[in-house]
């Protein structure tokens, strides 16, 4: 029996698969945070992922490394960790560091950060030679109105340390631009406390479909598990709105979308990592989004598992133990698995969500996860507001997506102003 020390985590999906995974590899883990009631006002009907199911709970400053790197050292002295991980991309660049302080398996610091750090990692696969759009790291408002006069509009605007598609905006000239870099502006410190960095990155709009590459690299060998399609909906933020496993592309545009990303981690230095590389088919070719040093969200993880068999949080740990991690396909039964999420458009109060019954006696469900009556309902701006999701499966082909689309029109959300 491994021992892992998990550093924070999010609330979601990943805070229950992680912890699973280690439970059912025959491992425990101690689950280390600032604030233990961030998990529990989360939790929801009463459950305090991934709190249950950890050998101990405890607390320390997991924001401030100069404390917490001594304190873990004094930890690992008392309980022995066999690995560290997290589920949080704002404590991925934590985990690296301590993972090296402790002699445990795990990327190098400075690979992770500068693959959570999305100037850095422009920058990284820019002098690579690994194709992205064109890019200017601006330091303030008057430097990013300088920098997108130089690039031409429409352009992206981004934070480059926040995560689930935050501030993420298309501008197409200078008055959404300076709205949305002052929006951002009142955006200083993130949901975990941390100061944001005061720089934003602009980019070139790229066209074409989105997917994500997911792969696992052990030991300076990166193994590719499939490609994952992507829509996106909320313009001018970029909210995802759904996802199938595998993605229905050509092979040719598969075996590109997966030679980019592949040349991405290299780029990067990332080893020993479960990573998730988000990539646009242009018509001049693949270019690289974002590089994700951790497994994929949304409950991608899931599709995969469906369709292959393939557990990625279980690779998670494996590889954060330094055990070669298993990904040997099985027969599923499945070809391939979509989910859809319900993205609110309107402000209140939800009342209930219409359609629920019919759509959860579906055959071809795989799960549906609705929000409680009584949630509170903001128009969507970001990944963080959805209402729930409907995931199923198609046996005969890459029919997922479509079954998924026809269930998640079937719902319908009603919203009162109280």
């Amino acid at each position: 029996m491994a021992h892992l020390l998990m550093v924070e985590s999010w609330v979601g999906a990943m805070s229950r698969l992680l912890p699973r995974a280690i439970r059912e590899g025959g491992h425990e883990f101690t689950f280390l945070t600032r604030d233990v009631h961030h998990y529990l006002r989360s939790a929801p009907e009463g459950t305090a992922h991934p709190l249950l199911g950890a050998r101990n709970v405890l607390t320390a400053d997991t924001n401030d490394l100069d404390t917490l790197l001594p304190a873990v050292d004094r930890l690992h002295k008392a309980l022995g960790f066999d690995g560290v991980i997290t589920s949080c991309d704002y404590y991925l660049p934590t985990v690296a560091r301590i993972a090296d302080r402790l002699g445990l398996p795990g990327p190098s610091p400075e690979a992770v950060e500068n693959a959570c750090r999305k100037d850095a990692t422009r920058r990284a696969l820019a002098d690579a030679g690994v194709a992205g759009p064109r890019f200017a790291v601006c330091a303030d408002r008057s430097a990013a109105v300088v920098a997108a006069a130089e690039l031409g509009y429409p352009l992206v605007l981004k934070p480059v340390d926040l995560c689930a598609g935050m501030y993420v905006r298309r501008v197409d000239d200078e008055e959404e631009l300076v709205r949305a870099h002052r929006a951002l502006d009142d955006f200083p410190v993130n949901a975990r406390g941390q100061r944001r960095a005061p720089l934003v990155l602009l980019e070139e709009l790229l066209h074409g479909p989105e997917v994500s590459v997911e792969t696992v690299t052990f030991e300076g060998r990166t193994q590719v598990v499939g490609v994952t399609d992507k829509s996106v909906g909320g313009a001018p933020a970029f909210i995802e709105t759904g996802h199938m496993f595998p993605a229905a592309l050509t092979a040719a545009d598969a075996a590109a979308a997966e030679q980019t990303a592949v040349q991405a981690l290299k780029a990067l230095g990332l080893d020993d990592v479960v990573a998730h590389t988000e990539i646009k088919l242009t018509p001049e070719g693949p270019r690289v989004v974002e590089v994700n040093p951790r497994p994929a969200g949304n409950r991608i993880t899931e599709l995969i598992r469906h369709v292959t068999g393939i557990d990625i949080a279980a690779a998670c740990v494996d590889v954060a133990l330094g055990h070669p991690p298993d990904l040997r396909r099985r027969d599923t039964g499945l070809r391939s698995a979509a989910i859809g999420f319900l993205v609110p458009r309107t402000a209140g109060v939800l009342e209930a969500v219409d359609g629920a019954d019919l759509v959860g006696e579906a055959p071809e469900v795989l799960e549906l996860q609705l929000a409680e009556p009584g949630s509170a309902v903001k128009p969507a701006d970001s990944n963080n507001a959805y209402l729930g999701h409907v995931m199923a499966g198609d046996a005969t082909g890459p029919g997922a997506r479509g079954r998924v689309e026809a269930l998640l029109s079937a719902l319908c959300p009603r919203v009162v102003n109280r």
